[in-house]
This record gives C-alpha cells, structure tokens and sequence, in this order.
C-alpha cells in the first residue's frame, strides 16, 4: 500500500510541473502583469510569443551554437545555464530547463531582465511580425 501512496505522490508532483501548450487565451490572463511593463503591450507579447515558441513551453531551439528555451526562448549563452555552454553569463540565476514547465514565475523574470537590458528586439519576431496590426493577438474574453 505505502508503494502505491508513493506512486500517486510522484504522478500527482510530477503533473504539476508539466509543459504546457497555451492558447492565446490562457497565456494572455497569465502574462497580464506584462502588459505595458517598458511599454510593450499584452497582444505584442502574445504575438511575439506564438511567432518564437508557438505558445508550448517545451520549445527548445537550437541557433547559432546556442539553445534557447521554452515560450520566451530564452538562451543559454547569456540568461540560463545549462550542460551544453559552459560558462553561462547565466544573469537570470537559473537553469534552462525551468523554461520548460507551465510555471511561467521564472519565464516572465527572466524576460523582464531581457526586457530592461536588450529591449524587445531581442525577440527577433516582434519587429517584422508584432509591431503593428495587433487586433488579432487580443483575447475577447479577458
């Protein structure tokens, strides 16, 4: 019995920390303490967003000797750390792999600080794709 109590623990734990694909929705009523933070909008951070990682948190991409991670595709050169650069600039103190679960504490953290030193072009869709024409990126419900 203590087996199966021990099982169900760890199913339960680890559902907890599992990708997630986000609809536009969903990701907009969790990202809306970004909207206008350094003057960027929600519908150019949703748009931004589905043009890097298609809204999946499991994206990883590898690109140009670097791997960038999960919605905001953050890389490993500069803000993560992972096994593949060694050293990391790693200035948002963690590892990359957080990037990869539907916990977007850590994610929207570490796109803040990119946000503040690199400015949204750091996002190399939000110029040509999500700059402007946004009516699309907004969500009805919220």
């Amino acid at each position: 019995m203590m087996s199966f109590a021990s099982l169900l623990l760890v199913g339960i734990l680890f559902s907890a920390t599992q990708a997630k694909q986000f609809t536009k929705c969903e990701l907009s009523q969790v990202l809306k303490s970004m909207d206008g933070y350094k003057g960027v909008t929600l519908p150019e951070w949703i748009c931004t967003i589905f043009h890097s990682s298609g809204y999946d948190t499991q994206t990883i991409v590898k690109n140009n000797g670097k791997t960038e991670y999960g919605l905001f595709q953050i890389n490993n050169k500069m803000w993560c750390r992972d096994n593949q650069i060694l050293p990391s600039r790693n200035i948002c103190g963690i590892s990359c792999n957080k990037f990869l679960d539907d916990d977007l504490t850590d994610d929207v953290m570490c796109a803040k600080k990119i946000l503040d030193s690199e400015g949204i072009d750091y996002w190399l869709a939000h110029k040509p794709l999500c700059s402007e024409k946004l009516e699309q990126w907004l969500c009805e419900e919220l």
